[in-house]
């Protein structure tokens, strides 16, 4: 089984391996099921799915049914205003058929205009704070992509005490000291304040750059067996970091089979391996 930790300061223990719910965007109904049982043998016990993952949400809804009180359910509204994110988050519990979930996280706030309409008064922030009074949710947090991400996080915990971030993290991505640097401070005002920091992208290979996409990802993936044991060993290998699965229900089973068996951090020196033989580039430069 996959190893639990504190999902930050919420006082739940959730699996180091949190599944990315963007894989059941577009699958059938029956390869959605497929998955969960493969979630259930691993241990998963965090799913994160969000509104504009196509079908996802309806495709969780049977889980949770089938399930009771197996799952720690988080999802995300990209609405940046008070009303839009308001109706999103009705609507994604009405999707998930249920009367609340333990995470609203506000979606990818990284442009610096988004940010400042939906963490000021009439914003996406307001809306997910009242449902988290109504007990609609249990806790916030806000995502993100691109360079600038993790200093977008911090400061938006400077504006609000987020109960999680989520991030890009990956051996090549955090090569680019710029990246890097921001990134690590980040981490470091989680650490201090109990905020529990998501990654995502640990398979990333690079961007498909024209060549026929192959995978469910809107970038090229690693996927022998050996590399996607030393990808997310090596995230694992950072003890405060929950890693979220790669969205292709293709490669998840490798995924979890490698995060079951993690021992240790691969070194620098093999993870330099791994990027020269696969050609691996930062998706974000």
């Amino acid at each position: 089984m996959i190893e639990r930790a504190p999902f930050g300061a919420t006082g739940h223990d959730s699996s180091r391996v949190i599944f990315g719910a963007a894989a059941l965007g577009s699958v059938s109904k029956g390869d959605a099921d497929r998955a969960l049982d493969v979630l259930l043998a691993h241990g998963i016990n965090h799913l994160d799915v969000a509104a504009s993952y196509g079908d996802a949400e309806l495709r969780i809804a049977p889980w949770l049914r089938r399930n009771p009180g197996t799952f720690f359910v988080a999802t995300k509204t990209d609405g940046r205003s008070y009303r839009a994110a308001r109706e999103e988050i009705r609507r994604s519990l009405d999707r998930l058929g249920v009367d609340h979930v333990d995470l609203i996280q506000l979606h990818n706030l990284v442009d610096v205009i988004e940010w400042d309409t939906a963490l000021s008064s009439g914003g996406a922030l307001e809306a997910a704070i009242e449902a988290r009074e109504e007990g609609l949710v249990r806790f916030i947090g806000v995502t993100g992509h691109g360079l600038s991400v993790p200093e977008m996080h911090r400061l938006s915990l400077e504006r609000f005490p987020f109960d999680s971030v989520l991030a890009p993290y990956n051996f090549v991505q955090m090569q680019d000291t710029r990246y890097a640097e921001t990134f690590e401070a980040l981490a470091a005002v989680c650490a201090e304040r109990g905020v529990a920091l998501q990654t995502i992208k640990s398979l990333a290979r690079r961007r498909w750059d024209g060549r026929p996409a192959t995978a469910a990802t809107w970038y090229e993936p690693l996927r022998e067996q050996a590399d996607v044991d030393l990808a997310a060993h090596w995230v694992l290998g950072r003890p405060e970091a929950f890693l979220l699965t790669t969205g292709d229900v293709e490669i998840l089973p490798r995924l979890l089979d490698a995060a079951e068996r993690f021992e240790r951090r691969p070194s620098d020196g093999e993870m330099a391996g791994l990027a020269a033989r696969q050609d691996a580039t930062p998706l974000f430069v």
